[in-house]
């Protein structure tokens, strides 16, 4: 053995050495945090300090848990010396800013790079988070820029084991690159179970977006392939760091697109130790009312339009009166009364203020009640209590006066009578929807032969019968502001009666709101998330390419604009680090017809295959595919149109192979069986598609879907066909 050999030996020994002391601190650490845990009850001054001390501490100990099967640290920074001290590699005495200079407060120090901070007892870091300052030089530091690092190293792990390490010698100008082995393994993993984090190999142009300011609303339009899920997510957990009590505060919320997508990326943010992220579809965050019914894609195409923003806001001035007679509220032997001057003028100072319809009737309630305040305090020469403020509130000729000025509002109760009440509607939709869309929304043959909307399908209801909702009309026994119990609901409504509430009530928010695959968002989708951000930034990611809803947009600028961030910087990603160059060309023939002004995605993998087959039984051959992809490592797809998934799955469960669906644990099978509408976000190792034909066919927005498709496979992709393949493919 030689001494070069004996040298690395050491080396690898001692990194070996220091994980394993800083696994124990850890569990130090996180044992202190459960002591104080069990014990802190003893030390709070009440219950209510007491509860929040406990959801402190038990935040704190989920924050510290250890993953052993997770390397602790994945990279290490030796910084080269000060001005005037002697290299300890080269023994040269070099100062300034150069190769081998440092001027700052980390010159000569030396530290590991991880998933979070952590310390000796002494205090002393073992572990440096990727988010600290200084780690920032771990991804853009080069030979051209060294940022005062000498050497950059990177451990290679087997499950939780170091197994392996490779440095940079940046000082001297020698830097690898995309040619790492270390780095390509980690790309190249294979995909099984739950998205990963990527700190190891997070590239110099996404540190810059994870990095970017709290205040900063940015939209990443990434190629397939880009990391932009993993920018987003990665961007929470630092402003998480970096603003902690604010946004512990104000929360942080993600926005996927469906059920299976949140799934799929829920194990990231804990795994860098945050553990209070809300996440959440758009169809959560409207769940006000049950969804029973399902529109028909014309009345939908309406409903989800942002004009319809301004109908509802109409509708809830249209329920705002003028008084025409003065209010006489009895006191005792007393009776105050007041003008119609004095209310017209409080009317109209409310209204000009533009608040919550909720907040706009108390603020009139209290201005009436201030006046009456007023006639009490110079007759009686005191101010009157607050239990006679608040009867006068009560009073039945306030309550009146504001039942008919300012009358009480529920969002159901609004959008109900708005849709089944043809003059609101009509003086609600004046100027802005045709009488055929306002016949659309009511359910009622349109009253000319003007032409509809074109069909499009909402993706929340998609492939189910469309009955009409059942309405009562307005005034049939019902109280403003409720709904009968009979009407049915549909998740085109579920937001309209979001905006509803945003009209009528204040909503909350987040201090940072991060949404994926939001190039499927309809305008009063957009306003949805917008209401929660109002206050706060966003991080919106998604990829014009990949839009498969009806309403999908064309141009970041218009989502934006209805996300309430018109000035954020759009920022694309095109370079790809997952899916194969082979894969990505095939795609890419998509573009042309897709109707979108993106730039092609560009690939760094050139492993990968590409397998296109014509063949005659498409379940047999797919058994067959099937079997030849569990003898390699990593997760299997087999990807069809929605219809065709039932009978897939029945044929490999006859042929003895186990599947799961993609709302089943990871664990659950090595083969996933998934309907084409919700395969976005997903990724798998090896994916078979079945009958691109069918799919494309299955909707309007069929080639979007097939592209989507197509680029989920990040080793191998098998496309099986009986039918010709679509035209741009060809």
């Amino acid at each position: 053995m030689s001494a070069l050999d004996l040298d690395l030996d050491a080396d690898l020994a001692a990194e070996r050495a220091h994980l394993a002391s800083s696994r124990a601190a850890l569990a130090r650490m996180r044992a202190r945090a459960e002591a104080l845990f069990s014990t802190g009850d003893q030390v709070a001054g009440d219950a209510y300090a007491a509860e929040t001390l406990g959801r402190t501490l038990a935040r704190r100990v989920a924050e510290l848990a250890d993953d052993p099967s997770t390397p602790l640290f994945f990279g290490r920074l030796d910084f080269g010396p000060g001005p005037g001290e002697a290299s300890a590699a080269t023994g040269s005495d070099e100062s300034g800013d150069g190769p081998g200079g440092w001027h700052g407060e980390h010159a000569g120090r030396r530290y590991h790079v991880g998933r979070r901070h952590v310390t000796d007892d002494r205090g002393e870091p073992l572990v440096l988070d990727w988010r600290a300052p200084v780690s920032r030089s771990f991804y853009r530091a080069s030979a051209r820029d060294p940022q005062g690092v000498a050497v950059r190293r990177r451990f290679g792990f087997s499950g939780g084991a170091l197994t392996s390490f490779e440095d940079e010698r940046l000082d001297r100008g020698e830097e690898l690159g995309t040619t790492s082995r270390i780095l390509t393994a980690e790309i190249e993993r294979p995909r099984v179970g739950p998205m990963r984090d990527i700190v190891a190999t997070i590239q110099p142009e996404q540190d810059e977006l994870v990095r970017a300011d709290l205040g900063d609303s940015i939209c990443v339009q990434g190629a397939p392939g880009t990391g932009k899920t993993a920018v987003g997510l990665h961007r929470a957990a630092y402003l998480l760091y970096l603003h902690r009590e604010r946004l512990r505060r104000s929360g942080v919320l993600i926005v996927g697109p469906n059920r299976a997508f949140l799934s799929y990326i829920a194990a990231v943010l804990p795994a860098l130790g945050e553990v209070e992220v809300e996440q959440a579809t758009v169809e959560d965050l409207v769940g006000r009312v049950p969804v029973r019914a399902v529109d028909d894609p014309a009345v939908a195409a309406v409903k989800h339009d942002a004009r319809m923003a301004e109908v509802l806001r109409r509708a809830v001035d249209a329920h705002l009166g003028e008084p025409t007679e003065p209010i006489m509220v009895s006191d005792g032997s007393f009776r105050w009364r007041i003008g119609l001057d004095p209310l017209h003028r409080i009317l109209e100072e409310t209204r000009r203020e533009r608040l919550p319809h909720a907040t706009g009737r108390e603020r009139v309630r209290a201005r009436v009640v201030a006046l009456l305040q007023r006639q009490a305090e110079a007759r009686r020469a005191e101010s009157p209590s607050d239990a006679w403020l608040r009867r006068m509130g009560r009073a039945t000729p306030v309550t009146a006066f504001l039942d008919a000025v300012w009358p009480a509002l529920t969002p159901e109760g609004l959008l109900h009578r708005l849709l089944t009440d043809a003059d609101l509607l009509a003086t609600a939709a004046d100027g802005l929807l045709t009488p055929a869309e306002q016949a659309l929304l009511r359910g009622v043959a349109a009253p000319d032969p003007a032409p509809a909307p074109a069909a499009a399908t909402d993706p929340a209801t998609a492939g189910a019968a469309a009955p009409r909702p059942a309405r009562r009309p307005a005034g049939a026994g019902t109280k403003l502001g409720r709904t009968p119990k009979a009407t049915k609901w549909t998740a085109a409504d579920a937001v309209l009666i979001d905006e509803a509430a945003g009209l009528i009530e204040r909503p909350g928010g987040f201090g940072h709101v991060v949404v994926d695959e939001a190039q499927d968002l309809s305008p009063m989708q957009c306003r949805v998330i917008a209401r929660r951000s109002e206050h706060g930034s966003v991080t919106l990611l998604g990829d014009l390419a990949q839009g498969t809803a009806p309403w999908a947009t064309a141009d970041w600028r218009e989502s934006l604009r209805h996300l309430g961030k018109p000035d954020a910087v759009v920022v694309p990603l095109t370079v790809g680090f997952r899916v194969p160059a082979a894969v990505v060309a095939f795609a890419n023939r998509l573009l042309p017809a897709l109707a979108v002004d993106v730039p092609p995605a560009e690939s760094l993998r050139r492993d990968g295959a590409l397998d296109l087959r014509t063949v005659d039984d498409l379940t047999a051959a797919t058994v067959a595919e099937v079997h030849a992809a569990l003898g390699f490592d990593g997760s299997v797809a087999v990807i069809a149109a929605d219809d065709a998934v039932g009978g897939l799955r029945a044929a490999l469960a006859a042929a003895g192979v186990a599947t799961a669906t993609v709302d089943e644990p990871a664990a659950a099978a090595r083969v996933t069986v998934v309907p084409a509408t919700l395969v976005k976000g997903l990724e798998y190792d090896h994916v078979i598609v079945v009958e691109p034909a069918a799919i494309v066919a299955a909707e309007p927005r069929g080639l979007n879907r097939l592209y989507v498709v197509l680029t989920r496979a990040v080793s191998r992709l098998a496309v099986l066909h009986a039918a010709p393949l679509p035209a741009p493919l060809g």
